[in-house]
């Protein structure tokens, strides 16, 4: 892979991560018009959510802090109540008093991000295979776009209500998680399936599009760590090079792009990414069509 691919690819992933049009669509996309082929499977796509990943922080820098100090504290919660049951067992008096746990928003919205991230996880793995067996398959890209263009519509009749950290239920957070792991198949979108899945369930607006990015965090974390284990080859100088001007690319162009989405999502525009979808579906469809003859 070229500097030249690694920066187009880069650009690619910056735009349609946030915008919801499928990012491991479009890089399968890019991958077939620039003869793009790599050593490693699909780490380069992996990077490349990480970068943008650093964008999400970037801009929910507030939110993230507040997230990790109530998760640690969370942790700590646990432990003293599991130290605290061991000692109720033997206990002559009164049993100790365990502490709860979701005292307050952030704390829920922790707990909230940990019951996503299951189902997530659980798809992914499931999915990894097949995932690598159709990255770069025009067919099944452009059927899955057509599906994510489905859902793109499907938004705008979605009577808009106000769920916040402390109304959503657990429920609310598996189903986010069941979306975001189907989001893996590449044309699937996964920030348009989440945020709609959240507004499905009542979520705000506002709320629906920072969950779901948020909660992209530690799927794009684990799917890193289970690449790392089996990439399948080594990894030259020239393409760690190309890999971080790659990312590079992705972590500015993803951060202007998450800016963008976040006012698209307030003034209710999902509708016009539909046809996109749409229409790149088709144009990937035929183009698998003509490559058969």
């Amino acid at each position: 892979m070229s500097i030249f691919q690694a920066i187009i690819m880069g650009i690619v992933q910056g735009v349609t991560e946030f915008l919801p049009v499928s990012s491991s669509g479009h890089l399968a996309l890019i991958k077939n018009l620039l003869g793009v082929d790599t050593d490693t499977g699909i780490l380069f796509d992996i990077l490349l959510h990480v970068a943008t990943l650093i964008a999400i922080v970037l801009v929910y820098h507030r939110d993230v802090i507040k997230l990790l100090t109530e998760f640690f504290k969370i942790v700590r919660d646990v432990f003293v109540n599991a130290q605290r049951a061991f000692q109720n067992l033997f206990a002559q008096g009164d049993p100790l008093p365990y502490r709860r746990l979701a005292t307050s928003s952030y704390r829920r919205f922790v707990i909230l991000l940990l019951i996503t991230t299951i189902p997530t996880g659980i798809i992914g793995v499931a999915l990894k295979g097949v995932v690598k067996g159709v990255s770069g398959n025009l067919l099944v890209t452009g059927i899955c776009l057509l599906g994510s263009g489905g859902i793109l519509f499907l938004s705008d009749y979605i009577l808009e209500r106000h769920k916040k950290p402390k109304d959503a239920s657990w429920g609310d957070a598996a189903v986010i998680g069941v979306a975001q792991g189907a989001a893996t198949l590449p044309g699937l979108t996964r920030s348009g399936s989440t945020i709609v899945a959240a507004m499905l369930c009542g979520f705000d607006k506002k709320f629906a599009v920072k969950y779901s990015f948020i909660a992209s965090m530690p799927a794009v974390l684990g799917a890193l760590i289970l690449e790392l284990t089996d990439i399948e080859g080594g990894i030259s100088g020239s393409e760690v090079l190309a890999y971080i001007i790659g990312m590079i690319f992705a972590l500015i162009v993803g951060f202007i792009a998450l800016k963008f989405m976040i006012r698209l999502v307030l003034k209710g525009y999902f509708r016009y990414f539909a046809f996109y979808c749409f229409g790149i579906g088709a144009i990937s469809i035929i183009a698998y069509i003509i490559m058969l003859f």
